[in-house]
């Protein structure tokens, strides 16, 4: 056909010129796409939904989104990644993936809540069996021989207890169950949950929540699972495609973008809560201070055994006395001025947020305080700055 005799509605429709395809960049291009074409009729029928770049759909990845995949399988030390819109979509999806009514899964007492409650909806609706385990006492974990899968995470997202991890994956391997690691705090960066250094142990799979510290933001939802398992890989791709896990190819190139700065945004999240922490040990006014790099923290030791510099992340919590009610807890929050009430980690704004712990725990915390707890997720403005905001709201809280 003589594609310069065209009506302007087709040409609008299929542009007769492109601009040639061929420079770099450093920056991937971003590729937006529901329909790819293929090239013939050949490239059609060979194609296959397990090959490595499956270019047949948008739901199944474009250049931009298998670049990503290619960053975080690298970042947590895997050879297979998958990519889902949000961290809790790609825990449900390993949820799916591998529970089948009437099997056993095991999660910590401290376990991301979403994730507690995906598992209680499967529960209900397929009849899973939910076990709840201490973070802090790997003999609490007695499996069946319906038992398919234990989540681990390390340090818990609330009150940062750092389990024995080593322990629980030996013991899980022994049993033949999978091991699910929740990575979102460790970013691929404190450690590598695919080579534990001498133990030579590894976890299956891996979740991170890439909305956190990969995103850097606070304005991208996204997660990935990965593995180095080809057939686990293949079980949890075929769910993703089944269930139409897609992601956003804006939002995949600006997390892909941020991933160059990461390690540097990491550390100074690093270096601020210690800052944070030096000064929160001087207030009288709890009762304890939670964090992985204090010699009083529950698995202190595992943490100081496994995390790369003995880096920590940028999350602290307190427990406030227990003369302080909930009343005064709000009065703190709402005194902070840098400190923004919110959800989440792992972004340049630093956030609080308090939480009743005889809410969120199933079993007994010996080693933890009775009171309010509040979490402080520190971001990377000036630490004096933070330091004088908590300083004031202390103040007129006792005042």
């Amino acid at each position: 056909m003589d594609k310069t005799s065209l009506q302007k509605q087709t040409v609008l429709s299929q542009p007769t010129r492109q601009a040639p395809q061929y420079i770099h960049t450093l920056q991937a291009p971003i590729y937006r796409a529901s329909t790819i074409i293929f090239k013939d009729t050949d490239a059609l029928v060979h194609r296959h939904w397990t090959d490595e770049y499956d270019y047949s759909y948008g739901t199944h990845g474009t250049p931009t989104t298998y670049t990503l995949a290619d960053q975080i399988r690298q970042l947590e030390g895997a050879n297979y990644c998958l990519l889902a819109p949000s961290g809790l979509s790609a825990i449900h999806l390993v949820n799916s993936t591998i529970l089948n009514s009437g099997d056993e899964v095991w999660i910590p007492d401290n376990v991301y809540s979403p994730n507690h409650d995906d598992l209680m909806a499967l529960s209900e609706q397929y009849a899973v069996i939910v076990k709840v385990y201490s973070p802090m006492n790997s003999d609490s974990i007695q499996f069946s021989d319906k038992a398919k899968l234990i989540w681990l995470e390390a340090a818990g997202s609330v009150t940062l207890e750092f389990p024995d991890i080593i322990n629980v994956i030996q013991k899980a391997k022994a049993a033949n169950v999978l091991t699910a690691f929740d990575h979102t705090w460790g970013a691929g960066l404190a450690f590598c949950p695919f080579d534990l250094g001498e133990h030579h142990a590894a976890v299956d799979i891996s979740v991170h929540a890439l909305t956190k510290y990969p995103s850097g933001g606070g304005d991208i939802l996204m997660g990935s699972i990965c593995t180095n398992n080809k057939v686990l890989h293949h079980q949890l791709l075929r769910t993703h495609a089944l269930q139409g896990i897609a992601v956003s190819g804006d939002d995949t190139a600006q997390i892909s973008r941020s991933l160059s700065s990461m390690a540097l945004r990491y550390r100074q999240h690093h270096f601020n809560t210690q800052a944070i922490l030096a000064f929160l040990q001087s207030c009288d006014a709890f009762s304890q201070i939670l964090h992985p790099s204090l010699a009083t923290h529950a698995g202190h030791p595992y943490w100081k055994e496994i995390c790369q510099d003995q880096q920590g992340a940028g999350i602290v919590s307190v427990i406030f006395k227990a003369d302080y009610d909930l009343h005064h807890i709000q009065q703190f929050c709402n005194r902070l001025t840098l400190f923004h009430l919110g959800f989440s980690w792992g972004g340049a704004t630093s956030l609080v947020m308090y939480y009743d712990l005889k809410q969120i725990r199933k079993l007994a915390t010996p080693h933890l305080a009775q009171g309010w707890l509040v979490r402080f997720c520190i971001g990377l403005e000036n630490a004096d700055d933070l330091i004088q905001d908590l300083q004031q709201a202390l103040a007129q809280l006792k005042s």
